[in-house]
């Protein structure tokens, strides 16, 4: 079983895993591509096989996280961990990693590193951040733009740790392949969390935001202000081999902190009721994924206090209790297994000027997260044609769909919506490149989400990415993306 404590010193600051020869470049329109091409790890029998990995992620003391320097460790590590299920075409790798984000080509190499590792190509891996703030952020595109600057301090972008934890989990994934285990049933469940989700977003009578209820919220009238829209359900998805559960994935919208600014790295509490569940179903990995919670935080019923981190894991940790308890089981055959992406061209938002931005990047200093080089970085992607892929897993009866950016919980509705007889899940936070992403309507509601601070794409983003889930989970009906639950 894996450590889930402990710390281990990083090793190998050396390694430099750069993308030559090995990003795979998405080419042409935004077609749907068929997951039917063979190859890859070869399964030693027929079926499904699932392989897991595990690998430290924890940034080592003196280096930059997303906001503050790391001054300690504490007892909880940082986790990059996943699954690669073989035997449906080229294996399939799904990843999480406990840091704020991965963007651009810090994205490519991640998934390129992983593609290499089981045999596959990268568009058959799909690596989400976790979110959590407290925890570095990734993007080889922005260091690499400050370093043709001729910017020396590259602060929170320098990929020295981020390349090694790359190859630690290429490492993991290429030993779990090896050890393999039958996938026999697959399971699926479900259960309402209690207590933790609130929409951030505020509205006046007018229709627009008049308050931002963040994760940490001090002020009592707006922590009494109603839980508004939200996903209250935890999702679930399970691997078993007979009766002894492989791996455990998760999925659930909230933003992941409770408190920080801490200068210690944390998993914060979806990482400890991970930990918790961990070792109370200890034969599985358990990998858990954040969902569309860009707009939805903790703020109704967290003021900041530490104690309430462990208030939260506990409740988050029983709707995973309840979620897997409740589980329904089926056989898992092949033909069961499938794996289609849409790449898309997401509208660049109009507030992004690349010349200005570069002005900014030479005279001012380096910020925390939504900086001038994440944009510029995002803007130079738009402009080389790149396309974001948009996935989606089918195991039986559930399909999971892995988005990028922030997205707002509307996106995670709507998508359940379309396939009411389907268990539709969602892991979001893929490339992080875009920002936080918001239904057309929002834009014109104001609020942080969609300040030009927050977001780098146009309000026209909807549209395409209503389109691409509607094809990858082949909805025939129309859903109201819109709708009020001011709970």
């Amino acid at each position: 079983m894996r450590n889930l404590l402990g710390l281990r010193p990083v090793a190998g600051m050396a390694v430099a895993l750069w993308l030559a020869g090995i990003v795979f470049q998405f080419e042409g329109s935004s077609r749907l591509l068929a997951a039917d091409v063979q190859g890859g790890a070869k399964p030693a029998e027929a079926g499904i096989r699932v392989a897991t990995f595990d690998v430290d992620a924890t940034p080592p003391v003196g280096s930059q996280m997303a906001y503050d320097p790391v001054k300690r460790l504490s007892e909880m590590t940082l986790r990059c961990r996943g699954i690669a299920i073989l035997g449906a075409g080229q294996p399939i790798v799904l990843c999480a990693v406990d840091w704020i984000g991965i963007s651009n080509e810090g994205q490519d190499a991640f998934r390129a590193a992983l593609a290499e590792a089981a045999g596959t190509v990268p568009d058959r891996v799909a690596v989400h951040a976790v979110h959590q703030h407290d925890a570095p952020s990734c993007d080889f595109t922005a260091e690499r733009l400050l370093r043709e600057l001729g910017l020396k301090d590259c602060g929170r972008f320098e990929g020295t740790f981020h390349r090694e934890v790359i190859r630690r989990a290429a490492d993991a994934l290429r030993a779990g392949l090896r050890d393999a285990q039958k996938a026999t049933h697959y399971g699926w469940g479900a259960a309402e969390v209690r207590q933790v989700a609130s929409n951030r977003r505020i509205k006046g009578p007018d229709g627009r935001v008049r308050a931002t209820r963040y994760t940490a919220t001090k002020d009592p009238a707006l922590r009494a202000e109603p839980e508004g829209l939200i996903d209250p359900e935890v999702s679930l998805l399970a691997f078993w081999n007979e009766n002894v559960p492989v791996a455990v994935l998760t999925y659930y919208a909230c933003h992941p902190q409770s408190y920080y600014r801490t200068g210690v790295p944390s998993p914060d509490f979806p990482g400890i009721a991970r930990f918790f569940r961990g070792q109370s179903v200890p034969e599985a990995l358990h990998v858990h994924f954040t969902g569309a919670g860009g707009d939805i935080g903790a703020g109704k019923y967290n003021d900041g206090s530490p104690p309430n981190r462990i208030v939260l894991a506990e409740r988050l940790a029983d709707g995973m209790k309840r979620a897997f308890e409740s589980m329904e089981k089926a056989p898992l055959a092949a033909s069961d297994v499938g794996w289609q992406v849409v790449p898309v061209a997401l509208p660049l938002a109009k507030h992004l000027n690349e010349d200005e931005l570069v002005k900014a990047l030479q005279s001012q200093p380096l910020r925390g997260t939504f900086d001038n080089a994440d944009r510029l970085a995002w803007v130079r992607r738009c402009k080389a044609g790149h396309r974001v892929p948009i996935a989606c897993l089918r195991v039986g009866t559930v399909r999971v769909l892995h988005m990028p950016g922030e997205l707002l919980v509307e996106y995670q509705l709507a998508a359940k919506a379309m396939r009411k007889d389907l268990h539709v899940m969602m892991a979001a936070y893929g490339d992080c490149g875009p920002g936080y992403i918001a239904p057309a309507k929002a834009y014109a509601e104001g609020g942080y989400e969609t300040s030009p601070g927050a977001s780098n794409v146009a309000p026209e983003v909807e549209p395409v990415l209503i389109d691409a889930m509607r094809q990858l989970l082949d909805a025939k009906q129309q859903v109201s993306f819109y709708r009020e639950d001011r709970r």
